[in-house]
C-alpha cells in the first residue's frame, strides 16, 4: 500500500482501545484521515486474552467508574441491538460468594455503595423463598435489569446455586454484568471504522516528532524503512507498551504492568452449570495440601508462597454454548509489577493452583485433582495505575493524547473510554466524570492524599 504523507489522527495500537478510538472518531465525529499503527494484527496482543466479562459494579470512593461503565455498556447494548447481538452479549450477572459473616457484611456495604453511585437498586433476600429473586437468562439482554440481589439465606442459595460450597453464607448477584465475544466486538468496531475510511498500517512506531512545543508528526518503520507521517494529533493506545510510547513524547506515565493468567478446562463432570453467571469466591484462602506436598512446596523459594494465605477473587465461568463443556478459571495469585515480555512467561502449575482455589467455592471441582484434566493456559498483562483507574486525555504535550491503563476491564470500558477521549480531542463538552481519568488528577494534592487510603482496587 502507499504510505500516507499526512494524517489528521495517528493512533498507536490496534488493540481494543485503539480500534474503539478510531471507530468513535470516524463514525461519531466524522473525522477523516485516521491511521492506526501497529506491527501486529489487530486484537492479538492482549485484547484476545480477556475473560470477556463486563460489569457496572464498581464500589469506590466516588461514582466515576460506575458512571463511565454505565455509559460504555449503554453504547455496547446499542451496538448489540443494531447488529442482532453479533458479539453475543449476555446478562447472566456476577455472583460474589463468601463463607465469612464478616465478608458478607463487607459485601453488603459494597453493594450499598455501588447502588448509591448509580449501579442500580439493591434487593436483599433473607427468606428461604423469595418471589422477587429470579435467575438471569442464559442468553441475551434484559432491559431494565440492573442493580444487585443480596442472598442471605442458605436455603435460598442452595435452591438457586446448589453447586456452591455448603459453607457459603451469602452471595451477591450483580445483574448488569455478563460476558460477550471480545473478538467479535473488536472486529465490528474495526469494520465500522474502515467503512468510514480508517486505515490500519502494519508498521512499527519509531518516533513522535514535536515542533514549536506540540506534536507535528510520527515516524514509522515498514519493511526496514522509515517513513514520516505529518500529524497534529497523536493517540497513545499501546496497551502494555503505553509507557514506552509515552516516553517517545518525553512523558512518564504512572503506570505498571501485572501478569494475569487464565486456564481453560473441559468440565466433563459438569460441575459448573452451563447457564451459570460469572462465579467469584470473595474470600482469601489457604490451599489444602498433603504433608508430602507441603514439604515439597516449602523446599523451594519459588513455591513457598503457595503455603501462605492467598488472595480473594478466584473466579470461573462457562465458556462456549450449552453444548460446550469448557470452563475458564482465573486467579490473580500474585500482583507484583513486572516488565511486559512476549511471549508471556510459562507458569506450568497455574492450572492446578487455579483449580484448587476455585474448588473452595465449587467443591465438585476437587474430583479433578487426582487426575488433572488437560488445560490450556494463556493470559496477558493488566496495565494499571495505582488506584486501578485508566488514563484518558491529553498527555502533557499539545496534540498528544493517551488512552491506557485499562487494567483487566479494557473490553468492557473501551466504548465509553473511547468516547471520553474523543471529547478531549474534538473539544466537545466533557462528562462530569472526565476529571477522574486525566493525568492531571495526580497534580491535585487532595487526590494524591486520597490514594493513601484508597483501599481495594475492585478488580473483580
Amino acid at each position: 500500500m502507499t504510505l500516507p504523507a499526512r494524517a489528521d489522527v495517528v493512533i498507536c495500537g490496534a488493540g481494543i482501545a485503539g480500534i474503539a478510538v478510531a471507530q468513535h472518531l470516524a463514525v461519531h465525529e466524522a473525522l477523516g484521515d485516521i491511521f492506526v499503527v501497529d506491527e501486529r494484527p489487530p486484537l492479538t496482543l492482549t485484547s484476545d486474552k480477556s475473560t470477556e466479562a463486563y460489569r457496572n459494579f464498581w464500589p469506590g470512593p466516588d461514582a466515576a467508574m460506575i458512571q463511565l461503565m454505565n455509559r460504555s455498556l449503554d453504547l455496547m447494548q446499542d451496538l448489540a441491538q443494531q447488529t442482532d447481538n453479533v458479539f453475543r452479549m449476555n446478562q447472566r450477572g456476577y455472583l460474589y460468594a463468601t463463607a465469612s459473616s464478616e465478608h458478607a457484611r463487607a459485601l453488603a456495604q459494597a453493594a450499598v455503595k455501588a447502588s448509591e453511585g448509580g449501579a442500580g437498586p439493591l434487593r436483599v433476600h433473607t427468606q428461604a423463598q423469595s418471589a422477587s429473586y429470579a435467575a438471569s437468562p442464559a442468553e441475551g439482554l434484559v432491559p431494565g435489569l440492573e442493580g444487585a440481589d443480596l442472598l442471605q439465606n442458605r436455603e435460598l442459595l442452595r435452591t438457586h446455586f446448589p453447586e456452591l460450597s455448603a459453607h457459603t453464607v451469602a452471595a451477591l448477584h450483580v445483574r448488569r454484568c455478563g460476558w460477550f465475544s471480545g473478538q467479535q466486538l473488536g472486529m465490528l468496531l474495526l469494520e465500522r471504522a474502515r467503512a468510514r475510511g480508517v486505515t490500519l498500517l502494519r508498521a512499527r512506531l519509531e518516533a513522535v516528532e514535536c515542533a514549536a512545543g506540540r506534536v507535528s508528526g510520527v515516524e514509522v518503520e515498514v519493511d526496514g524503512k522509515r517513513h514520516r507521517v505529518a500529524t497534529g494529533c497523536f493517540v497513545n493506545a499501546a496497551g502494555p507498551h503505553v509507557r514506552e510510547v509515552a516516553a517517545l513524547c518525553g512523558v512518564e506515565l504512572p503506570i505498571h504492568c501485572e501478569l494475569h493468567l487464565k486456564a481453560a478446562f473441559q468440565d466433563a463432570l459438569q460441575v459448573v452449570p452451563r447457564t451459570a453467571p460469572l462465579l467469584i469466591w470473595d474470600d482469601a484462602q489457604r490451599l489444602e495440601w498433603s504433608e508430602d506436598e507441603r514439604s515439597l512446596l516449602a523446599a523451594s523459594p519459588e513455591t513457598q508462597g503457595l503455603l501462605d494465605l492467598l488472595p480473594a477473587g478466584v473466579h470461573a465461568r462457562p465458556e462456549g454454548g450449552t453444548s460446550s463443556a469448557q470452563i475458564l478459571i482465573l486467579w490473580p495469585t500474585h500482583v507484583r509489577p513486572v516488565s511486559p515480555v512476549f511471549p508471556i512467561p510459562d507458569e506450568p502449575d497455574f492450572a492446578e493452583i487455579a483449580l484448587r482455589g476455585m474448588s473452595a467455592m465449587l467443591p465438585g471441582l476437587r474430583a479433578y485433582l487426582g487426575a488433572m484434566p488437560r488445560a490450556f493456559v494463556d493470559g496477558g498483562y493488566y496495565v494499571k495505575t495505582a488506584e486501578n483507574r485508566f488514563v484518558a486525555g491529553p498527555m502533557r504535550v499539545p496534540g498528544a493524547y493517551v488512552l491506557g491503563a485499562l487494567s483487566g476491564y479494557g473490553l468492557m470500558a473501551a466504548c465509553g473510554a473511547a468516547e471520553l477521549l474523543a471529547a478531549h480531542i474534538t473539544g466537545r463538552e466533557l462528562p462530569e466524570y472526565a476529571g477522574a481519568f486525566t493525568l492531571e488528577r495526580y497534580e491535585d494534592p487532595k487526590y494524591v492524599e486520597r490514594l493513601r487510603d484508597w483501599g481495594p482496587t475492585g478488580e473483580l
